[in-house]
């Protein structure tokens, strides 16, 4: 099991689209991500701060589906 890294939500925006996302809007400092697949609809919310919390990227990455694996993969 890998620790997760600490990164800031503009680089976080660049994964998720790497991944598939697509910027759907952005209102001030968060961005809203959507990927449609198959098996359903996967959406999220990125705030763009400098460094994003533990849980704030666990919660992300819930919601899209994604693991701490594929994640590093995507760096």
């Amino acid at each position: 099991m890998s620790k997760l890294p600490v990164i800031s939500g503009k680089e976080l925006v660049n994964v998720l689209e790497r991944a598939g996302f697509v910027i759907v809007r952005q209102k001030g400092s968060h961005v809203s991500l959507q990927k449609i697949t198959i098996d359903g609809t996967y959406r999220t919310v990125v705030p763009l701060h400098k460094r994003l919390a533990k849980g704030t990227l666990i919660d992300i990455l819930h919601q899209t589906g994604l693991s701490k694996e594929e994640l590093i993969d995507l760096l």
